[in-house]
């Protein structure tokens, strides 16, 4: 597989600069694709909205990025290209370019320099785990519980999602393999340094499937970020996994009886990949709202209203309180010294070489 460090030469589009492509010359509408939910919200009010006003430019707010590896591939075999700024995990970034649907960047020409000039390849660091990737987040995938469901036992580890004799009821688990296949293992007793080795191996894979086998009929499988917040509030659910961020919105903004748990919590990655094949006017404008979007205060003002972890390393002193509640963000964030106690680390590599087979045979399991 290809090993993913920073180019040091600019690919083609990136020369399509503010000399050669005035604002005259930009689109005046992008299509932007993400998550949905309070995720987009933070977006639409970190970003989207104080570009629209400075610019005069329509973003239309698109919310398919569950399905943006299968999307592409389409339009790039129709040859017609609609989107013009994707956000992707970090894992489907790597596939995505990969595959030549995500356009490279050279990152310190296109991107702001941090306050200090610090340019973005050391801003952003080993975060730039792609050439087509532009980091934005830090998250997690962690679990929520019903405080008033659970009982007088509240689950402390991530082996509660298992044990259905102590907590009875229904789970919620994202319908792939990522993150449920590596729980399984490590509470089928695999170390967590070895996990990845395991699950490279078909006995590997089987044996999660065995594990998530034992609860397979007490699961609600969900497909959007903002499914287990619905099952948790409407009390379909004892616990389930989703964002840390949509967590957050249940717990603090919606005071719904819900508490985190963060053991084993799936750090990932989340960012913008540019789709490749753009016209030059349409990439022009997606390269200026890259630049306004990823700068050190932008990415700062992102974690005013959800509990995400700016990419940038200039962003992080610049988190504060929540736009609305008031509240300060820092121990909200899955980075937080309390919350990061039993953190799982999110192999990307291992999930852009083997997620079609894995996805493949999940989804055949789930079928049976």
């Amino acid at each position: 597989m290809k090993m993913f460090t920073k180019l040091s030469i600019a690919i083609a589009f990136t020369a399509v600069s503010a000399t050669a492509v005035t604002a005259a010359d930009m689109a005046d509408e992008m299509t932007i694709v993400s998550w949905g939910g309070a995720y987009s919200t933070s977006q639409m009010k970190a970003y989207h909205e104080p570009y629209m006003e400075k610019t005069g430019i329509n973003i239309i707010n698109d919310e398919s990025s569950a399905e943006a590896v299968a999307k592409l591939r389409a339009m790039d075999e129709a040859g017609n290209v609609t989107w013009d700024l994707v956000d992707v995990v970090a894992s489907d970034a790597i596939r995505l370019c990969d595959e030549g649907l995500a356009a490279e960047i050279d990152h310190d020409k296109v991107l702001a320099n941090a306050p200090d000039g610090t340019p973005p390849s050391k801003d952003f660091g080993d975060l730039i785990v792609s050439d087509c990737f532009i980091p934005q987040i830090v998250y997690s995938t962690a679990f929520g519980y019903r405080t008033d469901l659970v009982g007088d036992k509240k689950p402390t580890d991530i082996c509660a999602i298992f044990d259905t004799k102590t907590w009875p009821g229904k789970r919620s688990l994202e319908k792939r393999p990522i993150n449920n296949m590596e729980w399984a293992l490590l509470c089928d007793g695999v170390a967590k340094g070895d996990v990845y080795d395991v699950l490279a191996t078909e006995e590997g894979q089987e044996r999660a499937l065995a594990k998530l086998g034992t609860i397979k009929d007490d699961v609600i499988w969900w497909s959007a970020g903002a499914d287990t917040p619905q099952l948790l509030a409407d009390g379909e659910v004892i616990m389930g996994s989703t964002y840390n961020g949509r967590l957050f919105s249940l717990i603090e903004e919606q005071n719904q009886p819900v508490a985190m748990l963060w053991d084993a919590q799936v750090f990932d990655l989340d960012g913008w990949i540019v789709p490749a094949g753009l016209s030059d006017e349409r990439k022009a404008r997606v390269m200026d709202y890259l630049k306004f979007a990823t700068d050190t205060q932008r990415l700062a003002d992102q974690a005013k209203y959800i509990s995400y972890g700016p990419a940038r390393k200039s962003s992080a002193p610049l988190v504060g309180k929540h736009a609305d509640l008031g509240i300060e963000m820092a121990p909200h964030m899955p980075t937080d010294p309390e919350n990061a106690k039993n953190t799982f680390l999110y192999n990307y590599e291992f999930w852009a070489d083997y997620r079609d087979d894995i996805d493949a045979k999940f989804q055949a399991w789930l079928a049976q």
